[in-house]
Protein backbone atom coordinates (compact mmCIF):
# COMPACT_ATOMS: atom_id res chain seq x y z
CA UNK A 1 0.00 0.00 0.00
CA UNK A 2 1.29 3.45 -0.98
CA UNK A 3 0.32 6.32 1.30
CA UNK A 4 0.77 10.02 0.58
CA UNK A 5 1.28 12.41 3.50
CA UNK A 6 0.48 16.14 3.15
CA UNK A 7 0.40 19.27 5.29
CA UNK A 8 -3.39 19.34 5.76
CA UNK A 9 -4.04 22.29 3.42
CA UNK A 10 -6.19 22.37 0.29
CA UNK A 11 -3.15 23.39 -1.75
CA UNK A 12 -1.34 20.41 -0.29
CA UNK A 13 -4.14 18.05 -1.31
CA UNK A 14 -4.22 19.42 -4.86
CA UNK A 15 -0.43 19.12 -5.03
CA UNK A 16 -0.78 15.47 -4.00
CA UNK A 17 -3.09 14.92 -6.98
CA UNK A 18 -0.53 16.55 -9.31
CA UNK A 19 2.33 14.45 -7.93
CA UNK A 20 0.35 11.20 -8.17
CA UNK A 21 -0.15 11.71 -11.88
CA UNK A 22 3.43 12.92 -12.42
CA UNK A 23 4.82 9.85 -10.65
CA UNK A 24 2.22 7.58 -12.29
CA UNK A 25 1.17 6.24 -8.92
CA UNK A 26 -2.18 5.32 -7.42
CA UNK A 27 -1.87 5.84 -3.65
CA UNK A 28 -4.62 4.24 -1.60
CA UNK A 29 -4.67 6.87 1.14
CA UNK A 30 -3.87 10.53 1.73
CA UNK A 31 -3.03 11.29 5.35
CA UNK A 32 -2.34 14.57 7.10
CA UNK A 33 0.93 14.97 8.95
CA UNK A 34 0.65 13.35 12.35
CA UNK A 35 -1.95 10.76 11.31
CA UNK A 36 -1.14 7.15 12.15
CA UNK A 37 0.02 5.11 9.18
CA UNK A 38 -2.05 2.05 8.24
CA UNK A 39 -0.77 -1.34 9.34
CA UNK A 40 0.19 -2.60 5.88
CA UNK A 41 1.79 0.57 4.55
CA UNK A 42 4.61 -0.35 2.15
CA UNK A 43 5.66 3.13 1.02
CA UNK A 44 5.04 6.71 2.10
CA UNK A 45 5.51 9.79 -0.02
CA UNK A 46 5.64 13.19 1.65
CA UNK A 47 3.99 15.86 -0.49
CA UNK A 48 5.69 19.26 -0.67
CA UNK A 49 2.94 21.83 -1.16
CA UNK A 50 3.36 23.81 -4.36
CA UNK A 51 0.90 26.62 -5.13
CA UNK A 52 1.53 26.45 -8.89
CA UNK A 53 0.82 22.72 -9.00
CA UNK A 54 -2.33 23.29 -6.92
CA UNK A 55 -3.45 26.07 -9.24
CA UNK A 56 -3.02 23.85 -12.31
CA UNK A 57 -5.02 21.02 -10.75
CA UNK A 58 -7.86 23.38 -9.78
CA UNK A 59 -7.85 24.90 -13.27
CA UNK A 60 -8.20 21.38 -14.63
CA UNK A 61 -11.15 20.70 -12.36
CA UNK A 62 -12.83 23.88 -13.57
CA UNK A 63 -12.74 22.47 -17.09
CA UNK A 64 -14.13 19.07 -16.13
CA UNK A 65 -16.72 19.78 -13.44
CA UNK A 66 -19.85 21.89 -13.17
CA UNK A 67 -19.91 24.96 -10.96
CA UNK A 68 -22.13 23.07 -8.50
CA UNK A 69 -19.67 20.18 -8.25
CA UNK A 70 -16.76 22.57 -7.70
CA UNK A 71 -18.70 24.34 -4.97
CA UNK A 72 -19.41 21.04 -3.20
CA UNK A 73 -15.68 20.26 -3.20
CA UNK A 74 -14.92 23.66 -1.70
CA UNK A 75 -17.74 23.35 0.82
CA UNK A 76 -16.68 19.85 1.88
CA UNK A 77 -13.21 21.20 2.68
CA UNK A 78 -14.75 23.61 5.20
CA UNK A 79 -15.77 20.57 7.26
CA UNK A 80 -12.18 20.35 8.57
CA UNK A 81 -12.72 16.59 8.94
CA UNK A 82 -9.66 14.40 8.53
CA UNK A 83 -11.93 11.64 7.26
CA UNK A 84 -12.45 13.77 4.14
CA UNK A 85 -8.82 13.71 2.99
CA UNK A 86 -8.65 10.31 1.32
CA UNK A 87 -12.09 10.29 -0.39
CA UNK A 88 -11.63 13.85 -1.68
CA UNK A 89 -8.16 13.04 -3.00
CA UNK A 90 -9.40 9.86 -4.72
CA UNK A 91 -12.50 11.67 -6.05
CA UNK A 92 -10.37 14.35 -7.72
CA UNK A 93 -8.01 11.74 -9.16
CA UNK A 94 -10.99 9.91 -10.65
CA UNK A 95 -12.28 13.11 -12.24
CA UNK A 96 -9.05 13.42 -14.23
CA UNK A 97 -9.28 9.78 -15.27
CA UNK A 98 -13.02 9.42 -15.91
CA UNK A 99 -14.44 12.93 -16.29
CA UNK A 100 -17.35 14.39 -14.33
CA UNK A 101 -18.40 11.70 -11.84
CA UNK A 102 -20.01 14.15 -9.42
CA UNK A 103 -23.46 12.55 -9.82
CA UNK A 104 -22.22 8.96 -9.52
CA UNK A 105 -23.30 8.33 -5.95
CA UNK A 106 -22.57 4.62 -6.33
CA UNK A 107 -18.91 5.63 -6.09
CA UNK A 108 -18.00 5.59 -2.37
CA UNK A 109 -15.65 8.57 -2.65
CA UNK A 110 -18.19 10.75 -4.46
CA UNK A 111 -20.82 9.79 -1.89
CA UNK A 112 -18.50 10.50 1.05
CA UNK A 113 -17.51 13.96 -0.26
CA UNK A 114 -21.11 14.85 -1.10
CA UNK A 115 -22.44 13.77 2.30
CA UNK A 116 -19.77 15.77 4.13
CA UNK A 117 -20.55 18.83 1.99
CA UNK A 118 -24.23 18.45 2.91
CA UNK A 119 -23.33 18.39 6.60
CA UNK A 120 -21.45 21.66 6.16
CA UNK A 121 -24.36 23.23 4.27
CA UNK A 122 -26.72 22.14 7.04
CA UNK A 123 -24.46 23.83 9.57
CA UNK A 124 -24.49 26.93 7.37
CA UNK A 125 -28.29 27.01 7.58
CA UNK A 126 -28.16 26.62 11.35
CA UNK A 127 -25.78 29.56 11.63
CA UNK A 128 -28.23 31.76 9.75
CA UNK A 129 -31.00 30.69 12.13
CA UNK A 130 -29.22 30.76 15.46
CA UNK A 131 -26.73 33.65 15.46
CA UNK A 132 -27.86 36.17 18.08
CA UNK A 133 -26.56 39.75 18.05
CA UNK A 134 -25.95 42.20 20.87
CA UNK A 135 -25.67 45.92 20.26
CA UNK A 136 -22.70 47.91 21.57
CA UNK A 137 -22.84 51.57 22.59
CA UNK A 138 -21.13 52.54 19.32
CA UNK A 139 -23.92 50.90 17.31
CA UNK A 140 -21.98 47.76 16.32
CA UNK A 141 -23.80 44.44 16.54
CA UNK A 142 -21.82 41.46 17.85
CA UNK A 143 -22.53 37.78 17.26
CA UNK A 144 -20.28 35.03 18.65
CA UNK A 145 -20.42 31.45 17.36
CA UNK A 146 -18.40 28.24 17.53
CA UNK A 147 -19.78 25.96 14.79
CA UNK A 148 -18.67 22.37 14.27
CA UNK A 149 -17.51 23.25 10.75
CA UNK A 150 -15.76 26.34 9.40
CA UNK A 151 -18.87 27.89 7.87
CA UNK A 152 -18.33 31.62 8.39
CA UNK A 153 -16.91 32.12 4.87
CA UNK A 154 -20.17 30.86 3.34
CA UNK A 155 -22.63 32.69 5.63
CA UNK A 156 -21.13 36.17 5.55
CA UNK A 157 -22.76 37.12 2.23
CA UNK A 158 -26.15 36.38 3.82
CA UNK A 159 -25.55 38.79 6.70
CA UNK A 160 -24.01 41.43 4.46
CA UNK A 161 -27.13 41.34 2.31
CA UNK A 162 -29.62 41.19 5.18
CA UNK A 163 -27.95 43.69 7.51
CA UNK A 164 -26.30 46.00 5.01
CA UNK A 165 -27.36 49.20 6.81
CA UNK A 166 -25.63 48.54 10.13
CA UNK A 167 -22.11 47.63 11.32
CA UNK A 168 -21.57 44.16 12.77
CA UNK A 169 -18.94 41.66 13.84
CA UNK A 170 -19.43 37.89 13.68
CA UNK A 171 -16.67 36.04 15.51
CA UNK A 172 -15.86 32.33 15.52
CA UNK A 173 -14.57 31.67 19.04
CA UNK A 174 -13.50 28.13 18.13
CA UNK A 175 -11.26 29.19 15.23
CA UNK A 176 -10.26 32.58 16.61
CA UNK A 177 -11.27 34.77 13.68
CA UNK A 178 -14.29 36.61 12.40
CA UNK A 179 -15.68 39.07 9.88
CA UNK A 180 -16.41 42.74 10.45
CA UNK A 181 -18.73 44.92 8.37
CA UNK A 182 -18.63 48.73 8.58
CA UNK A 183 -21.63 49.38 6.32
CA UNK A 184 -19.54 49.19 3.14
CA UNK A 185 -16.85 46.53 3.32
CA UNK A 186 -16.44 43.14 4.94
CA UNK A 187 -12.98 42.33 6.31
CA UNK A 188 -11.55 39.29 8.07
CA UNK A 189 -10.41 40.05 11.63
CA UNK A 190 -8.46 38.36 14.40
CA UNK A 191 -7.55 39.47 17.92
CA UNK A 192 -3.96 39.25 19.13
CA UNK A 193 -5.19 39.12 22.72
CA UNK A 194 -8.66 37.63 23.03
CA UNK A 195 -8.60 38.11 26.79
CA UNK A 196 -8.61 41.87 26.23
CA UNK A 197 -11.69 42.03 24.00
CA UNK A 198 -14.85 43.46 25.65
CA UNK A 199 -16.92 40.29 25.38
CA UNK A 200 -16.87 36.80 26.85
CA UNK A 201 -16.01 34.15 24.27
CA UNK A 202 -17.51 31.43 26.47
CA UNK A 203 -21.04 32.78 26.07
CA UNK A 204 -20.70 35.68 23.64
CA UNK A 205 -21.91 38.27 26.15
CA UNK A 206 -20.66 41.84 25.93
CA UNK A 207 -19.16 43.55 28.97
CA UNK A 208 -21.68 45.85 30.66
CA UNK A 209 -19.64 48.99 29.94
CA UNK A 210 -19.83 48.49 26.17
CA UNK A 211 -23.33 47.04 25.92
CA UNK A 212 -25.95 49.41 24.51
CA UNK A 213 -28.24 50.91 27.16
CA UNK A 214 -31.38 49.38 25.67
CA UNK A 215 -29.94 46.05 24.50
CA UNK A 216 -30.39 44.35 27.89
CA UNK A 217 -34.04 45.43 27.80
CA UNK A 218 -34.47 43.89 24.35
CA UNK A 219 -32.85 40.67 25.55
CA UNK A 220 -35.25 40.48 28.49
CA UNK A 221 -38.22 41.16 26.19
CA UNK A 222 -37.05 38.41 23.82
CA UNK A 223 -36.78 35.90 26.68
CA UNK A 224 -40.27 36.88 27.88
CA UNK A 225 -41.68 36.45 24.37
CA UNK A 226 -39.94 33.09 23.96
CA UNK A 227 -41.49 31.82 27.22
CA UNK A 228 -44.90 33.28 26.39
CA UNK A 229 -45.27 31.44 23.10
CA UNK A 230 -44.22 28.14 24.68
CA UNK A 231 -47.34 26.02 25.33
CA UNK A 232 -46.49 23.58 28.13
CA UNK A 233 -49.04 21.01 26.97
CA UNK A 234 -47.36 20.87 23.57
CA UNK A 235 -43.76 20.82 24.69
CA UNK A 236 -41.64 18.26 22.83
CA UNK A 237 -38.05 18.34 24.16
CA UNK A 238 -36.86 15.72 21.67
CA UNK A 239 -38.05 17.72 18.68
CA UNK A 240 -36.67 20.94 20.17
CA UNK A 241 -33.23 19.35 20.47
CA UNK A 242 -33.47 18.16 16.88
CA UNK A 243 -34.44 21.60 15.59
CA UNK A 244 -32.19 23.55 17.98
CA UNK A 245 -29.20 21.37 19.02
CA UNK A 246 -27.85 21.99 22.51
CA UNK A 247 -24.40 23.00 21.22
CA UNK A 248 -25.88 26.31 20.00
CA UNK A 249 -27.60 27.22 23.25
CA UNK A 250 -24.74 28.97 25.04
CA UNK A 251 -24.82 31.85 22.53
CA UNK A 252 -28.62 32.11 22.28
CA UNK A 253 -30.36 34.83 24.26
CA UNK A 254 -33.55 32.84 24.82
CA UNK A 255 -31.65 29.89 26.33
CA UNK A 256 -29.64 31.90 28.86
Amino acid sequence: MTVYVFDGTMDGLLTAVFDAFSLKEEPQELLAEGDALPLFCERTYHVTTDEEKARRVWAGLEKKLTREALRLISVSWLSELRELNTPLFLYICKVFKLGDISRNFADPDVLAVTNIARRVLHEQLRMKQFIRFQKAKDGTYLGVVSPDHNVLPIVIDHFQDRFNDQPWLIYDAKRHYGYSYDGKTVIRVTFEDEAAVPFDLRNGKMDAEVLSDNDQLFQDLWRTYFKAICIKERMNPRKQLKDMPRRYWKYMTEKN
